[in-house]
């Protein structure tokens, strides 16, 4: 995935403020969302994690830690993220943007918060796309959403 949005009420503003999040804002029908593209430099996402919300790197691209910003479902039902301390987290969004191809997300999307060396990145949980998803965006992995399918 190459981004999601989030409503701006979603984040608290000591977060808008403490990383300077208001750059990220845009209009989408007339509401206000924050934009966190994957392909920036210093990429962050927004992520739930044991009743907090925070602003964490969007995976990672030195260092330890897997050099990528998503993982499969699969790997993370193999235990192959144990070794790194992962936990789930959800990543809060209301849409996502593959190929160019904005969708609506309704209650947000699994991700993992994972730790070495110091660092501590999110990664998105990611799994083979549906027909229906393959067909909008041209793309083989999918976001895992929670409560829903596309």
């Amino acid at each position: 995935m190459d981004g999601i949005a989030v409503a701006y009420s979603e984040l608290p503003l000591e977060l808008i403020e403490r990383y300077e999040l208001s750059k990220l804002v845009h209009e989408r029908g007339g509401e206000r969302e924050f934009r966190f593209a994957r392909q920036v430099r210093n990429a962050v996402l927004p992520v739930r994690h044991e009743g907090q919300t925070l602003i964490v790197p969007w995976g990672c691209r030195a260092g330890t830690l897997p050099r990528s910003g998503y993982t499969w479902l699969t790997t993370v039902e193999a235990g192959e993220w144990t070794v790194y301390g992962a936990e789930e987290a959800v990543i809060p969004a209301t849409a996502g943007i593959r190929n160019g191809i904005w969708f609506p997300i309704r209650q947000g999307i699994r991700g993992l918060i994972a730790e070495a060396g110091g660092a501590t990145a999110a990664y998105m949980l990611v799994e083979p796309s549906t027909y229906y998803f393959k067909i909008m965006t041209r793309s083989e992995r999918m976001p895992v959403l929670i409560g829903e399918r596309i």
